[in-house]
């Protein structure tokens, strides 16, 4: 509804439409206020995802890498050479090499996830704006006489 309907059709509308407009708007203030929430966690949880992704990763890369490890070190003191065990090594070594990789991805992803900013503020302007509203003072209009007296009865 324009500025200009309210002022040509604002004299003639009754208090149940003017609530109901009021209802109206305002539930659709609120839906617009979930939507943009939605809009910037959606963002986030993305972010989250890649990032608890890539720990997982990590993390099963460096349990992949502990029996491997520990297979190349018992080699590698018996051998004391250039053999088998030195191979057990390069592979252990390169999976921790890459689970280190993961784990700064995931540190890096996980920097980026903010709280919902512009939700919080448009949240504060509509609270500050709703909480200086005040309802405009009606004409007082005398409909009756002021000689006639009301008589109530009892029941």
């Amino acid at each position: 509804m324009s500025a200009a309907d309210d002022g040509a059709n604002g004299a003639n509308r009754t208090l149940g439409q003017l609530v109901a407009t009021a209802t109206t708007e305002l539930s659709a203030l609120v839906h617009d206020e979930i939507a943009l929430a939605k809009a910037e966690l959606r963002q986030d949880v993305k972010r989250v995802g890649i990032g608890g992704g890539a720990i997982g990763a990590a993390g099963t890369l460096a349990l992949f890498s502990l029996p491997v490890l520990s297979f190349a070190a018992a080699y590698g003191i018996h051998n004391l050479g250039l053999g088998l065990a030195w191979s057990f090594l390069i592979v252990g070594g390169a999976f921790l090499l890459i689970a280190a990789l993961l784990g700064l991805l995931a540190v890096a992803k996980f920097k980026k996830v903010s709280k919902p900013e512009k939700s919080i503020a448009s949240a504060k302007q509509t609270a500050a704006v709703l909480g200086t509203v005040k309802p405009h003072p009606r004409p007082l209009t005398d409909t009756s006489p002021a000689d006639v007296s009301v008589t109530r009865s009892t029941v």
